[in-house]
């Protein structure tokens, strides 16, 4: 493309070409990317073309609209028309089935590639073989142990448990209403006599009586 051209050859081109009418900003925003038109050099560019007569021009108000002339163009009859009208819908149905067949396909992809391959499948299946050998070793150790410990052993235990739990109970309601006696008379804190008489309560040992 020549200084002297200005873009006047590619413009008229790419009017012809698509055949539809654009403004001068249209044609900017279309062509710039690609070819580097500025703005100034394309408005100068189509009101050229507009005054040799090679394409036409419209006035809408404020804005100045330009297409190709339609007088080098063949005439269309109306089956050709709508033979073509016909060939636009057998295309845009295509075209949507495809778009649907592509959307199909980035699911599926999505979908495999989110999923595990062959040797990672393999190596994890290897894992849980391992694992579950594992457990059935335990479980194997645990039923040939000899030290089970029987029903009445453990009502024992229980019975056991409750008496000392009963007894301690006992000795803290016993030891706390003496030292409430003794603090009655004594003219210190409770927390003062039992750091100086050397006594540790269950909270100090954060320790708690259990339930029976």
């Amino acid at each position: 493309m020549s200084k002297k051209d200005n873009g006047a050859s590619l413009i008229l081109a790419y009017l012809n070409e698509k055949n539809r009418p654009y403004s001068a900003q249209d044609v900017f925003c279309n062509l710039q990317k690609q070819h580097g038109l500025g703005k100034t050099a394309v408005v100068k560019a189509m009101e050229l073309l507009a005054l040799e007569g090679k394409i036409k021009e419209k006035t809408y108000g404020k804005q100045k609209i330009y297409f190709a002339d339609q007088a080098q163009f063949k005439d269309v009859s109306d089956a050709d028309l709508k033979a073509m009208d016909c060939q636009i819908s057998e295309l845009s149905a295509e075209a949507q089935s495809l778009a649907q067949s592509c959307r199909q396909l980035d699911t599926e992809l999505k979908e495999l590639n989110s999923s595990l391959t062959t040797e990672e499948m393999m190596s994890e299946i290897q894992q849980l073989k391992e694992e579950c050998s594992g457990y059935r070793a335990r479980l194997e150790k645990i039923k040939s142990a000899t030290n089970h410990v029987t029903p009445e052993e453990k009502e024992k235990v229980y019975k056991e448990q409750t008496v000392y739990v009963k007894e301690w109970k006992k000795r803290k309601r016993l030891a706390s209403d003496m030292i409430n006696a003794i603090l009655e008379g004594y003219p210190k804190s409770k927390k003062e006599f039992l750091d100086e008489v050397g006594v540790e309560t269950d909270e100090d040992c954060k320790v708690a009586v259990p339930s029976t």
